[in-house]
């Protein structure tokens, strides 16, 4: 029996791992339409840092921009971003251009699996009729189509591709059939089989939609307990001692999955007529941190006397998580902004993200860490590793002209942790 042949579009956080998996039963394409990504691959390098090199080179994926080796291959899983746009909607160019180029060249009678996360209705609604355009063939009779939400985590080493039950639809009991089979002879931990693909594309965007809620209503308390001079991280430390209640903090909701997945559910609710009240209120104080923060801190500096005209700050972070290069929609750039109206000097450093990226599309020129020059404020925004292991011992950049002021978004230190010339301000 000829083994199934499996394609992977889209070769990014969340299709690059797939295709590894993969890649370790079956014969695998791995497509992407950026050359520069396909030339990395190959000589083993991965940018995402999701891979690593010998996994890379000791695999046997075929890695391609051509599309018309997709002919080939029966199975395929479109892995491509699914972000917004400036006006919070979604933005569904490159799943309609991946749909476009996958109908194009499919053979007949093959499956495809949608992983990207999108608005419940959307891979009927939008993708399915691309294909069948594209490709002159009817979804149900000549091709077939399923829906299996990504649950890729970037930078998590612990919960992978691997050990994370997978959620796998079809609208078609025997696809369905089909696709739990493959997908669950690489996933250890099985897969959860649905026969509605609106039932998963719902399921995906409500995982995320819950822990940007969650954390907004973390948010507000903090802002809440700095009022009141509380210190939330006590808090919810002393509330944390029930068993049922849960673990969330306050902080910065950027990146493509939390700060993204409410808002294509909101754009599918207001499209039927519904305005969603929670969902939007969460979206809307997540998205006022960075003001609040600033406003907040710049009062602190005012307090202890430092001169804004003069102040020279720091950033530590710029990524939108920790231990990871991503830069998509991260919110230190809001932080950023608005310190920028201020007309402050600011230096940033991450020792993750990609300098030149930065400079592209965020115009934020990075420093190396050793050469932070001495600060009035400094803001650890991304709780990288490299900060955890050199921050408390090397203090050289925090001291100038009087205790500076350390503002540790992520509460990754204690005060008792740091040099006595830095005062300590946490969200």
């Amino acid at each position: 029996m000829k083994k199934q042949r499996i394609a992977v579009v889209g070769l990014g956080y969340v299709g690059l791992p797939v295709a590894v998996e993969f890649e370790k039963d079956y014969p695998v394409l791995g497509l992407d339409i950026s050359e520069a990504r396909i030339n990395e691959l190959y000589n083993g390098y991965d940018r995402t840092n999701e891979v690593t090199t010998e996994a890379l080179k000791q695999g046997k994926i075929t890695f391609t921009s051509d599309a018309k080796k997709l002919a080939d291959y029966s199975f395929i899983i479109v892995a491509v971003p699914t972000p917004i746009d400036e006006s919070n909607q979604p933005d569904l160019t490159a799943l309609r251009k991946a749909s476009e180029m996958v109908g194009r060249n499919m053979a007949k009678g093959s499956i495809v699996v949608y992983e990207s996360t999108v608005y419940p209705g959307a891979t009927e609604e939008v993708c399915i009729p691309v294909l069948e355009e594209s490709s002159g063939m009817k979804e149900g009779r000549e091709f077939f189509v399923g829906y299996s939400p990504e649950r890729i985590n970037p930078g998590d080493k612990v919960h992978t591709f691997r050990n994370i039950r997978k959620i796998v639809s079809s609208n078609q009991p025997a696809i369905l059939e089909k696709i739990a089979d493959i997908y669950g002879s690489v996933i250890d931990a099985g897969v959860h089989k649905v026969d509605s693909i609106k039932v998963a594309e719902a399921a995906k965007v409500i995982e995320n939609t819950q822990r940007d809620l969650n954390i907004g209503l973390m948010n507000e308390l903090s802002m809440l307990f700095s009022i009141l001079d509380i210190d939330t991280k006590e808090v919810l430390k002393a509330a944390g001692t029930k068993w049922n209640f849960l673990n969330f903090s306050p902080g910065l909701v950027g990146g493509h999955c939390i700060g993204v997945d409410p808002y294509y559910l909101t754009h599918k609710a207001e499209s039927v007529g519904y305005t969603p009240k929670i969902i939007l209120a969460g979206r809307q104080v997540n998205d006022s941190v960075s003001k609040f923060i600033v406003a907040d801190v710049v009062k602190e500096m005012i307090r202890q006397g430092i001169d804004l005209t003069e102040a020279k700050l720091t950033v530590l972070g710029l990524t939108f998580k920790e231990n990871v290069p991503d830069l998509r929609n991260s919110k230190v750039f809001d932080i950023i902004e608005e310190l920028q109206q201020y007309g402050l000097t600011i230096q940033v450093a991450d020792p993750r993200a990609d300098s030149d990226e930065a400079i592209r599309d965020y115009g934020i020129t990075l420093m190396p860490y050793s050469e932070l020059q001495p600060a009035d404020l400094v803001i650890l925004a991304v709780a990288h590793d490299e900060f955890k292991e050199v921050l408390p011992k090397k203090n050289y950049f925090i001291t100038r002209r009087r205790p500076a002021l350390f503002v540790d978004l992520k509460r990754m230190f204690q005060e008792k942790d740091l040099p006595e010339n830095a005062n300590y301000w946490g969200l």
